[in-house]
């Protein structure tokens, strides 16, 4: 039967053969007979030897599952095929076991040995398949298999299938609560998992297997904070509510020292304005809790907080509602009052989006505008009522627009409303009149106008309008009835027309409340309603009662035989509620000789002054359930909800989130740091700010910080966080920095100077001012871009804003250490001084490796070349590349790497063992107390084909000693990182090198001639040009030169114009061409040009010499 020929019959008999038809008669048999030969075309399909026809076949039962057919009864003839070669086929039984393995679980046991054998399968997507359908048979006697199955799935190599083993640790759980020990080291492996994959899954399987155990976060708390931008959306959403309530236990209150503005603000909207003695009281409560913050030490964010607020707060773009209402919730529930602001514009912006959403959101909006109802007043409009909006919504928006009212915006509301109450939404009328209510309790200054627009809709013609106008004015009348007489009478006169029970009894009750205020009508009510009390409503005969009670109080001689005969209508009424009330009233007003002594307190129980109700919001209190919650939305605790907890009293340590580090890193004295500042003149501008909180482990991100403070030069202002908390006084600090580092570099090139001869001395001064300049203009920039990096807090941007840090320290260092002697000693006192900052310990023995000679010129001839000032720019220094460009980047922090630093540089020489290979140059320092050995790589981790040729092992590194060694990378032109391990004789480091596009060239000299030729071969697409300004500064043709040898490796190319600079160079590995020309034009207009045969590292190219010219 071919697989065609199956289909078409399925297909054209789907509707007698597929499905039972209930419609036939059922003595023909035809729901039997439908029955008996169900699927029998697939059944066939999944028997035969062909793959194809399976595949078919599955993909039909699929399909069917999808449009929520029952295909169970073919459970046996799939489940055979678990064991198909065919990897298609394999993935679509596996889907189909899934979705029925629970329901046939006995069928599903007998196939257990097939998915255990599967669990070892290569592909990653059968093993995870497998542990799916493993974890999906809901039968105890397979628990010790099914926990067999997903520790080892834990430590699989695929995080697909460490995700998939997340996902199965829940079910488990819940299979046999028992197990939760042994969940629980699997969950602790899994949390300590650095791939995004597996981050949202493992803190799923947290919070449903054991959310009390806290401590399993406090080391992976940075490390989530910091992969939380790349982690999935519903992830995402997971994570960052578990940190809210983590962050809810572990940090301070940021708004501790604002509470009481805070409740004076909440008085001031729902208290009422008359309790002034309660206010006196207040008010010295308030000045003692006054004098009680003002002892308090200031609130400091801890680094961990900030950190969590900096990397969520991104998310709010994300296009997940769901992302950015948790990340809303977070900010409202953890971040200070002055920077909840942000989430506002997030939260409008979700309201475009569908009315499902809407609804959610505006929930959580109308939640948060109680207390913080200044960040939305921007943003009124957005709230207002379109006419296609769902009821629900409509409401919700009312909500809102009561909650952000106040005597500024009030006017604009009140005519909003006006238009909403034309609408032909009852429902939202009603809401409308409410909300007016509302606005006239909690704003004074518009009571009266609101009450007259109020009276106004009694005469509307629609019944339900008038009602709830009624029950509205009923409640504000309660605040100053004697003004308001007139508006009771117009109110009596409506009895007669107004038929809804809630209007007729607020009346009533308005009447007998205030009936000294209308003596003459009110009796005349009482009668009316006396003629017509069998055909009431209950609620209405309740307010009658209460009424004759009320009048025969203070009227008993028009009303007593009228009250006699309302109570014996009541005594034998149908309602129980009613014949106890009438009874209660009878024995209370009527005084009888058995009566007791609460008859004479009569009067004072019915017309005892009654409080003022307060029209509140729904959503006033339900803030105490975590935002976005389905707790929340319902206003009720909903199943697994988990408290917020409340914030703790003081700080608990914060070091149970550091990652180990060692104790030789944490002791640093005041002595220590003094000798620091004294030595930061030898630092870079930018050096103050970034320090090792910013280096690749990204866990010890604000250790050192929060430990060594603001004080000392390393660490600057302590960490990422902190720097952006405390801006303006790190500023003013790098200010006066500055000054001082100008002057002590002044007075530091005084003895250079003196100590040589005159011609050098000349010459020396030159070469400074041109660097001095330039390094000025370096530092400023590169401070800048370190500023940029630490705002978007990425870590690998940190890394290089760090070690470009570490850059411009080696210069100045070498730029301190000129060949005369005096100076020499100088500077190696001035090392013993700076103890563990100094990263340059070791003589500055140059080796031939970091000379950054062109390929072509010998030492020998570059120290001829450089003795001499030639004017000829073939040969004149300027085509050398210069010392000072050779930038060195850390690959190692001395603390991530327990006292073993290490840095790499480019040396731009080439490779000897291989010419396609570029050669970096690594230096290791060793800090540490204890000697290192056998450094070597191991686990190198490659792009396809890239490749590299590991340095020499080196077998002992002895404290305080340096080592240099060089290894060979072939980036296959292209600035993809080479990742490897770092291995000493105990611990192994992850590092990575990227290389910077200048640096995947080598120079190559060329005539004029020549070069004019191979331009001409590279136009069109291969050439990219930029029109630039350059500095006055970079205008001279040194600088020029300079600087473009500093961002690439090239050799300069000879040319008869002065205003044109070239050169040339070709890729180390494919040998493509690269030609550069910078063309000069008046006033510091320039033009640079770029003819290479890869566009990409053209385009690369011309970006970075961008940078180094405008700098």
């Amino acid at each position: 039967m071919s697989a065609s020929s199956a289909f078409n019959d399925d297909k054209g008999g789907s509707s007698s053969v597929g499905e039972p038809e209930y419609g036939h008669d059922p003595a023909s048999g035809g729901i039997f007979s439908s029955d008996y030969k169900r699927h029998d075309d697939l059944k066939e399909m999944l028997d035969s030897n062909k793959d194809s026809l399976k595949l078919e076949a599955m993909k039909r039962i699929v399909a069917m599952i999808a449009r929520g057919k029952n295909a169970s009864d073919l459970f046996p003839a799939v489940v055979k095929n678990v064991a198909c070669k065919n990897i298609e086929v394999k993935k679509l039984v596996y889907v189909y076991l899934v979705r029925y393995a629970e329901e046939q679980q006995d069928l599903a046991l007998l196939s257990i040995s097939t998915f255990q054998r599967g669990l070892k399968d290569p592909n990653q997507l059968i093993r995870a398949s497998a542990l799916r359908v493993l974890s999906s048979i809901r039968v105890t006697i397979i628990v010790p298999i099914m926990m067999l199955a997903i520790k080892e799935a834990a430590s699989d190599m695929s995080p697909y299938v460490r995700k998939t083993a997340a996902h199965a640790i829940p079910k488990l759980y819940s299979l046999d609560p028992e197990q939760k020990d042994q969940l629980i080291e699997i969950i602790e492996k899994l949390l300590a998992d650095k791939t995004t994959l597996v981050a949202g899954s493992v803190v799923m399987a947290f919070e449903e297997v054991c959310p009390e155990r806290i401590d399993l976060i406090h080391k992976n708390y940075r490390k989530l904070c910091n992969l939380l931008i790349d982690v999935e959306e519903w992830g995402q959403v997971v994570i960052i509510n578990m940190l809210t309530r983590y962050a809810r236990t572990q940090f301070l209150n940021p708004n501790i020292n604002e509470s009481l503005l805070e409740e004076g603000g909440d008085k001031t909207f729902y208290g009422s304005d008359e309790d002034e003695d309660e206010d006196e009281e207040e008010d010295k409560e308030k000045k003692a809790e006054a004098a009680s913050l003002a002892k308090r030490k200031p609130y400091v964010m801890d680094p961990d907080h900030r950190l969590l607020l900096r990397n969520t707060k991104p998310l709010l773009q994300s296009r997940n509602a769901a992302v950015v209402m948790a990340v809303a919730q977070l900010y409202f529930h953890l971040a200070p009052k002055a920077e909840i602001g942000v989430i506002a514009k997030a939260l409008v912006r979700l309201l475009r989006s569908h009315s499902e959403v809407q609804f959610v959101v505006l929930q959580n909006v109308a939640t948060m505008s109680i207390k913080r109802r200044g960040m939305f007043e921007p943003y009124l409009k957005s709230f207002y009522i379109r006419s296609t909006d769902p009821t629900q919504i409509k409401v919700l928006k009312l909500e809102v627009l009561t909650n952000l009212a106040n005597e500024t915006n009030i006017s604009t509301i009140l005519r909003e409303f006006q238009t909403y109450i034309k609408s032909m939404d009852k429902d939202f009328v009603a809401a409308t009149i409410q909300a007016i209510g509302r606005c006239a309790t909690n704003i004074g200054e518009v009571r009266d106008t609101c009450l007259n627009g109020l009276v106004q809709l009694l005469s509307n013609r629609d019944e339900l309008v008038v009602a709830e106008s009624v029950v509205v004015i009923k409640k504000l009348l309660q605040m100053q009835p004697e003004k308001h007489s007139d508006i009771i009478k117009h109110m009596a006169k409506l009895t007669d027309n107004i038929q809804v029970p809630m209007a007729r009894a607020s009346i009533l009750w308005l009447i007998g409340e205030y009936c000294e205020h209308v003596p003459k009508i009110a009796p005349d009510v009482l009668r009316k309603m006396s003629k017509s009390f069998t055909n009431e409503d209950d609620i209405v005969k309740l307010q009658i009662l209460n009424l004759a009670a009320k009048l025969y109080l203070t009227n008993s001689k028009q009303t007593k035989l009228l009250t006699q005969y309302v109570l014996n209508l009541a005594k034998y009424d149908q309602n129980y509620d009613i014949r106890d009330r009438a009874r209660f009233i009878r024995q209370l007003i009527v005084p009888t000789e058995k009566c007791g002594a609460l008859s004479k307190y009569a009067k004072k129980l019915f017309l005892a002054l009654k409080p003022a109700p307060i029209l509140e919001s729904p959503f006033k209190d339900r803030d105490h359930f975590q935002l976005g919650s389905l707790s929340h939305l319902l206003n009720a605790k909903a199943g697994g909800y988990q408290e917020l907890p409340d914030w703790p009293e003081a700080a608990p340590d914060p070091s149970v989130r550091n990652v180990e580090v060692p104790e030789w890193t944490k002791c640093s004295s005041r002595e220590k740091r003094k000798e620091k500042k004294v030595e930061k003149p030898f630092y870079s501008d930018s050096e103050g700010e970034s320090g090792p909180t910013e280096s690749a482990d990204s866990e010890s991100d604000s250790v050192s910080g929060s430990e060594s403070g603001s004080g000392s030069g390393e660490s600057g202002s302590g960490s990422e966080s902190e720097e952006s908390e405390e801006g303006s006084e790190s500023e003013e600090e790098e200010d006066e920095e500055e000054k001082d580092k100008k002057k002590k570099k002044k007075e530091l090139k005084k003895p250079v100077r003196e100590s040589e001869s005159e011609q050098s001395s000349e010459e020396e001064e030159r070469k400074r001012e041109r660097k001095s300049k330039q390094r000025k203009s370096d530092s400023e920039s590169e401070s800048d871009e370190e500023e940029e990096s630490e705002s978007e807090s990425s870590q690998s941007e940190s890394e290089d804003s760090e070690s470009e840090a570490e850059v411009k320290k080696k210069k100045k260092a070498a730029e301190s250490k000129p060949p005369s002697k005096p100076v020499k000693t100088e500077s190696k006192k001035e090392k013993k001084e700076m103890s563990l900052l100094d990263l340059d310990d070791f003589e500055p023995a140059p080796s031939p490796q970091v000379t950054p000679v062109n390929a072509f010129l010998s030492n020998s001839l570059v120290t001829d070349l450089e003795g001499l000032s030639l004017s000829d720019s073939v040969l004149s220094p300027a085509t050398i590349t210069p010392s000072s460009a050779l930038k060195s980047y850390e690959l190692l922090h001395r603390i991530t790497g327990e006292g073993l630093s290490v840095e790499y540089c480019f040396s731009r020489q080439p490779f000897s063992p291989d010419a396609n290979m570029v050669a970096v140059q690594l230096q290791f320092t060793n800090s540490a107390t204890s000697d290192a050995k056998n450094l070597h790589m191991e686990d190198v981790k490659l792009q396809s084909g890239m490749r590299v040729k590991e340095f020499p092992e080196i077998e002992l590194l002895p404290t305080g000693e340096t080592a240099t060694v060089v290894m060979g990378i072939d980036f296959c032109d292209s600035t993809q990182a080479a990742n490897f391990q770092l291995c000493t004789h105990t611990r192994k480091f992850f590092v990575s090198i990227q290389p910077l596009v200048g640096e995947l060239m080598r120079p190559v000299f060329l005539t004029e001639n020549e070069f004019k030729k191979e331009q001409g071969q590279l136009m069109g697409m291969n050439e990219i040009t930029e029109r630039l300004t350059l500095d006055i500064k970079c205008r001279n043709e040194h600088t020029i030169v300079q600087r473009v040898a500093t961002a690439a490796n090239l050799s300069r190319v000879p040319c008869g114009s002065d205003k044109e600079c070239r050169f040339a160079g070709r890729t180390v590995t494919s040998g493509s061409l690269v030609l550069v020309t910078v063309a000069t034009k008046e006033e510091g207009a320039a033009q640079l040009m770029v003819n290479c045969e890869k566009m990409v590292i053209g385009t690369m190219l011309v970006k970075d010499i961008l940078l180094a010219l405008t700098q």
